[in-house]
């Protein structure tokens, strides 16, 4: 393998797109070059303090007078909650343990068809998104009145909004101080016979105020009581949000102080505000160990020009999510042999693809994980192997060099466009020393699912009222 020169490196950066998004009639890039001193690099940077990122975001309006909120988002990497969060192998096992959990927990949400359980203290659980370890991105938003800036994590696979709560008779480590209703002036409990709690799903009730449980197989929960409650974003400011509130919660990872649910469902954020946003809004996941920050924007606003659209597909067993239509694989420009029926979503509710921001690492149905593998295996036969890492089976010692030549790894879309991801959308830093990945994994079950990895840098849009998800056209 040929060595390339730092300067050149970096021209070549500069000149080459970070992503490229075509279709089926116009060719796309065969390879690509992947600085590997950079990535090193990044993989040393110490992680910020809390206070750095207090600002909560702002409200942006467009020369037609509608108005579109942007929050930034921040990598849970970046923000240092203890010693431990400076070594980026014990950060990469910890968030590969996180993802198996995860993906577990979606496996079996939708395999149970949202099967209900017995809870004893209070009525059923609601089963949700959140999950020990789940989401990777946090945004802060502030909550009650006056408010108080917590960081939460954004879940497009959940379908509720909640936070720690005081009294607090079981809570995780959080950055913020727990939030108290007490102190807030526009804390609101519901009632178990209103509306809102209606729409909670196998809500529960206890001394006539609506109760909430989320629930997990691997023993992390939150519950606690359904509240209307005011939240704000920067200046904008947000009435009657149905939240939860929780007195009980264990197994969500340190540092946020809940979760921010973006679902399909009607009690998500996005649900919720449908007649403020439209039902639409748009991310950009920012680059793991970069500089930068991301955003989340809420809104049709956010809509961008250019972007190119695939239709969303409606899961009725599980409408939490956002499917897609995934039709092949790529790599190095060739189609791969792997049948379309390998991603379609089944009568029945089963299969699928799903695009989730909770899960880092795409996982892919083994057959078509295997020749997707392999394809790359051959593609790169002149670099040098590692041994696997965690759930990695196809590792490289990339310690030796400046930059490497690598085969473009492309999404073939169902209805014509294909997604040519960076190559630091695939090749995963497991070390800080020089071992890198091929960023995927089978999955346990047919279900598909396109992780937060392969999403990052790259502006992604929600259009939930008319069935679109769009990618591009600006990268983050």
């Amino acid at each position: 393998m040929v060595l390339v020169s730092f300067q050149t490196l970096l021209f070549l950066a500069v000149v080459m797109p970070l992503l490229v998004i075509t279709t089926t009639t116009t060719s796309h890039p065969n390879y690509q070059d992947f600085n590997i001193k950079d990535s090193i690099t990044e993989t040393k940077t110490k992680p910020s303090q809390v206070s750095q990122f207090n600002e909560l975001g702002h409200q942006v309006s467009s020369e037609s007078g509608e108005k579109k909120w942007k929050l930034r988002l921040v990598h849970r990497d970046k923000i240092s909650v203890s010693n431990k969060t400076h070594n980026h192998n014990h950060r990469f096992v910890a968030r590969m343990k996180r993802d198996a959990k995860r993906v577990s927990s979606l496996i079996r949400r939708i395999s149970n068809g949202y099967a209900v359980y017995k809870v004893e203290d209070f009525g059923s659980e609601v089963v949700s998104g959140m999950e020990q370890g789940s989401g990777e991105y946090f945004v802060r938003i502030g909550v009650g009145s006056p408010p108080r800036s917590q960081y939460m994590v954004i879940d497009s696979g959940s379908d509720i909004v909640w936070v720690q709560c005081q009294p607090c008779s079981q809570c995780y480590r959080q950055s913020d101080p727990v939030f108290d209703p007490s102190k807030s002036t526009s804390f609101t409990g519901v009632s178990c016979s209103s509306a809102v709690c209606d729409r909670v799903d196998n809500a529960g009730c206890h001394a006539g105020r609506c109760r909430y449980e989320v629930s997990y197989g691997d023993g992390s929960f939150t519950k606690g009581t359904v509240a209307l409650e005011t939240l704000t974003f920067d200046r904008t400011v947000v009435h009657n949000v149905a939240i939860g509130c929780g007195h009980m919660n264990q197994g969500m990872f340190v540092g946020a102080a809940g979760l921010l649910g973006l679902g399909g469902g009607s009690m998500s954020l996005v649900g919720q505000l449908t007649g403020q946003t439209g039902d639409a809004f748009s991310y950009c996941l920012v680059t793991r160990g970069s500089g930068s920050s991301g955003s989340l924007e809420l809104g049709r606003e956010a809509m961008p020009v250019g972007a190119a659209w695939i239709p969303l597909i409606r899961n009725p067993r599980a409408p939490s999510f956002y499917y897609v239509g995934l039709s092949g694989l790529g790599v190095g420009g060739t189609r791969l042999p792997v049948s379309e029926d390998v991603f379609r979503l089944t009568e029945l509710g089963y299969g699928g693809v799903v695009m989730d921001t909770g899960t880092a690492v795409t996982r892919l149905p083994t057959v078509a994980y295997a020749a997707f593998r392999d394809a790359f295996i051959t593609e790169t036969g002149a670099l040098p192997r590692a041994s696997g890492r965690s759930i990695f089976d196809t590792c490289y010692d990339l310690s030796g060099f400046v930059s490497v030549r690598v085969p473009t790894v492309s999404f073939y879309f169902s209805s014509g466009p294909i997604l040519t991801l960076p190559a630091r959308n695939f090749l995963v830093p497991v070390d800080d020393s020089g071992t890198f990945c091929f960023g995927f994994s089978p999955s346990p079950s047919g279900l598909s699912i396109i992780g937060n990895i392969q999403q990052e840098g790259i502006q992604i849009s929600f259009d939930g009222a008319n069935g679109f998800v769009g990618f591009g056209p600006n990268v983050c």
